[in-house]
C-alpha cells in the first residue's frame, strides 16, 4: 500500500494534500525516523518532537525561496524526508550517505550548514539583511530550542535583530529539554506556564463566583479578565522578547497542525522581528524516547521494538569517558578542591555519577562553554580545582576564554577534552580534529594524551597535582581492556617512554595512534625492518631529551596523531629536530588539510592511512626502505 509520505518528493507536493491527512503524514514521518535511527543510530528525540512543526513550516513558506534555518540540526530528520530525500534517507549518517544535519552541499533546501548550537539567529538575521539590501523579498525563519537559548550568542543575536528590525521570524521550540534537563533561570522562566490544571480550575471557579455577585458580578469578571491578561504580560516570556524588541506570539501547541499552519501564516506577513513561542515534547510519539529524553537525544543503533540499544554497541573494555568519571569521583574524594563543570552534556561527558555523588561541587551551566571556562577560571581564584569536561569540538567555541582568563592568569583549571580525533557518524561537525593545533601554542598550559585507559587515569592524577592549566584529550569509545589501577601513580611531567627499540626507523606517536604504531612495528619487524616506537604522552612540554636521543639513532622519523597536521603534534616534532639541527627526514599521518566526512571510526581511519596498515604502507613505500632481497647460496 502506497504512503503518503512516498507521494511528497518535494514541499510542493505536500500542500496539495487535505488538511485532515496531515496526521497521518506525521504518523509516517515519525515512524520512518524511528526505523532509520534504530538501524543507523542518530539524534531521534528532537526530531520526533518537531514533525508537526516541521509540516506546518513547508506547508506555510516556500522553501527553498524561503529560507529555514534549523538551529544544531538535530531537528531536522522531517524536514530532510519532506524535501526529496526519502530514497537517500536510509544511508542517515552513514559513511558517503546522508548527513545527521543540515548540509548546504546536500541540499538547496539546507540553507545554512549547523551542527553546533544557538547560530541560527544570527545566520538567519544576516539571510534577512542580505535579503533587503538586495531587493528580495522572501521570508527568513529561524528554529531555535530553548536549550540553546542558554548560550550567550543566541542573544547576541536577538540583540541585534531587535536593533535592525528586519522582517524575520524565529520560532522557539519550547520542549523545556536541550539534552540533559536545561538548567538555569532563563530556562525556568519558559517552562512557567499558566496552563496547569490547579491555574485554571481557579480561574473557572474565580468568574463563576464573581458572576453570582448582585449588580456588578459580571463587571467583575471582566475586570479580573483584564487583570489576568495584565498578569500573564508580566509572567509570561513575551516581557522577556518584546524587550530585544520582537513581537511575542504564545506560547502554542507544538503538535497541532491546524493551529501551528493558521498561525505561522498570521505572523509571516508582519513586518519586523517577530518570535512565536511553539510548546513540543521531546520524542513525541515514540513511547520510549518520551520517556527518557536524555537517552534518545543522541543513541546508536537500537531495537525499535523495546527502545533497547542493541547488544553488539556494548564493549568489553570500559569506555574513555566512563574511566574519566569514575577516576575523577575517586580524586574527588581525595582532594576537597575538585569541582566538576560541564556545558549541558552531563552524561555524554560521563559527569552523571559525580553530579549525584557531590551535587554541591557539580555544575552544568548550559549550552555555554565559553562561561564554563570563564566561571572555571573564577572557582580557581577562589583556591579550587575546577575540571572542565567538554567535547574537543566544543571547546573551539571557548577558545578567547581559555587563553585570555584562564591561561594568561595561569590558574589551576583542568580541560578534560571528550570525542578527540574521529568521532564517527556525526561528521565534520563533531569531529575533535583541531584541538592540539589550537592550545600547542598557548603559554602556560600543559598537553597531555594517554593511550590506554590506565594512562588516562595517570593523567588525571597528574593534573590534579599541577598549578596551573592543563588539558589532556581522550577519543570516543572504549580502551584497550586493561585493568584499572586502584593505586594512581602520577606522571613525571613531560616525560614520555620509549616501548620499543629499533635502529631502522622510528615513530613518535601520542594517544590512541600509540598502539597502532606497535602494531606496526610488529608487523614491519616480519618484513625485515625493526623500527623503535615512543609514546609522547605530553605533546607539551615535549620529552626532548628522550626524543632527540632516538633521532640520532635512525635515518627516518615518523610522527602519528589524530589530529590536524596543520601545526599538530607531529609539526612539534619538526620545529624541535630543526631547533636541534638535525637533518632527518620526518613522515607525518594525521588529518590532512580539509574536513573530514562520516563514517565509522574504522571506516575513516581506514580511509585516511590512520591505522597501523596505513603507517607499514607509508614506511614500505618510502625509496630507503626496500625489502630484504633473499640471499643465494
Amino acid at each position: 500500500m502506497e504512503t503518503l509520505l512516498s507521494q511528497i518528493t518535494s514541499p510542493a507536493d505536500l500542500k496539495k494534500l487535505e488538511k485532515n491527512q496531515l496526521p497521518q503524514v506525521a504518523a509516517e514521518l515519525r515512524k520512518q525516523i524511528v526505523a532509520t535511527v534504530a538501524k543507523n543510530g542518530g539524534h531521534l528525540g528532537s526530531s520526533l518532537g518537531v514533525v508537526e512543526l516541521t509540516i506546518a513550516l513547508h506547508r506555510v513558506f516556500d522553501s527553498p525561496d524561503d529560507h529555514i534555518i534549523w538551529d544544531v540540526g538535530h531537528q531536522a530528520y522531517a524536514h530532510k524526508l519532506l524535501t526529496g530525500r526519502q530514497e537517500q534517507f536510509n544511508s542517515l549518517r552513514q559513511f558517503n550517505g546522508l548527513s545527521g544535519f543540515p548540509k548546504r552541499e546536500e541540499s538547496d533546501y539546507d540553507c545554512f550548514g549547523v551542527g553546533h548550537s544557538s547560530t541560527s539567529i544570527s545566520a538567519a538575521l544576516g539571510m534577512a539583511a542580505g535579503r533587503d539590501i538586495s531587493g528580495g523579498d522572501d521570508k527568513v525563519v529561524a528554529v531555535i530550542g530553548d536549550g540553546s537559548l542558554t548560550a550567550g550568542m543566541a542573544f547576541e543575536g536577538l540583540n541585534h535583530a531587535g536593533h535592525l528590525k528586519q522582517k524575520l521570524v524565529v520560532i522557539l521550540n519550547d520542549n523545556e529539554m536541550s539534552i540533559s534537563p536545561n538548567v538555569g533561570a532563563l530556562s525556568s522562566f519558559l517552562s512557567r506556564k499558566m496552563t496547569s490544571d490547579t491555574f485554571i480550575r481557579f480561574k473557572k471557579e474565580t468568574e463563576h463566583l464573581l458572576s453570582y455577585v448582585p449588580g456588578i458580578g459580571r463587571d467583575l469578571v471582566n475586570l479580573a479578565k483584564r487583570a489576568e491578561e495584565s498578569l500573564k504580560s508580566f509572567m509570561t516570556p513575551g516581557m522577556l522578547f518584546e524587550g530585544f524588541g520582537f513581537d511575542y506570539f504564545g506560547p502554542i501547541d507544538g503538535h497541532n497542525i491546524e493551529e501551528l499552519t493558521a498561525t505561522l501564516r498570521n505572523v509571516a506577513q508582519i513586518n519586523g522581528p517577530v518570535l512565536l513561542h511553539v510548546l513540543t515534547k521531546k520524542g513525541k510519539g515514540y513511547e520510549p524516547a518520551e520517556a527518557n529524553p536524555p537517552k534518545f537525544h543522541g543513541i546508536g543503533p537500537f531495537d525499535p521494538e523495546t527502545g533497547e540499544v542493541s547488544s553488539s554497541q556494548s564493549g568489553v573494555a570500559v569506555t574513555y569517558t566512563k574511566v574519566f568519571g569514575d577516576t575523577l569521583i575517586d580524586l574527588a574524594r581525595e582532594d576537597q578542591r575538585i569541582v566538576a563543570i560541564t556545558a549541558a552534556m552531563a552524561e555524554g561527558t560521563g559527569l552523571k555519577k559525580f553530579s549525584e555523588i557531590f551535587p554541591e561541587r557539580f555544575f552544568d551551566v548550559g549550552i555555554a562553554e565559553q562561561h564554563a571556562v570563564t566561571f572555571a577560571a573564577g572557582l580557581a581564584c577562589r583556591g579550587l580545582r575546577p575540571v572542565v569536561a567538554i567535547y574537543s569540538t566544543f571547546m573551539q567555541r571557548a577558545y578567547d576564554q581559555v587563553i585570555h582568563d584562564v591561561c594568561l592568569q595561569n590558574l589551576p583549571v583542568t580541560f578534560a577534552l571528550d570525542r578527540c580525533g574521529l568521532v564517527g557518524a556525526d561528521g565534520p561537525t563533531h569531529h575533535g580534529t583541531f584541538d592540539l593545533s589550537f592550545l600547542r601554542h598557548i603559554p602556560n598550559l600543559l598537553i597531555a594524551a594517554p593511550r590506554n585507559e590506565v594512562e588516562l587515569q595517570r593523567i588525571m592524577k597528574t593534573a590534579s597535582m599541577v598549578d596551573g592549566p592543563f588539558a589532556y584529550r581522550y577519543p570516543r569509545g572504549s580502551g584497550v581492556g586493561l585493568p584499572l589501577s586502584e593505586e594512581i601513580e602520577a606522571l613525571d611531567i613531560g616525560r614520555g617512554e620509549l616501548l620499543c627499540d629499533g635502529s631502522d626507523g622510528l615513530i613518535i606517536a601520542v594517544g590512541d595512534m600509540v598502539n597502532e604504531a606497535l602494531v606496526a612495528a610488529r608487523d614491519l619487524s616480519a618484513e625485515g625492518f625493526h623500527l623503535a616506537v615512543i609514546d609522547a604522552r605530553f605533546i607539551k612540554p615535549l620529552d626532548e631529551n628522550l626524543i632527540l636521543s632516538q633521532v640520532e639513532k635512525v635515518p627516518f622519523v615518523m610522527t602519528a596523531e589524530e589530529n590536524s597536521l596543520q601545526g599538530g603534534f607531529g609539526a612539534s616534532i619538526l620545529e624541535l629536530i630543526s631547533d636541534a639541527g638535525l637533518t632527518v627526514p620526518v613522515e607525518r599521518i594525521g588529518i590532512p588539510d580539509h574536513f573530514v566526512g562520516q563514517g565509522t571510526q574504522t571506516e575513516l581511519r581506514t580511509q585516511l592511512g590512520l591505522n597501523a596498515d596505513g603507517m607499514v604502507r607509508r614506511v614500505l613505500q618510502r625509496s630507503q626502505f626496500q625489502k630484504p632481497k633473499a640471499t643465494t647460496a
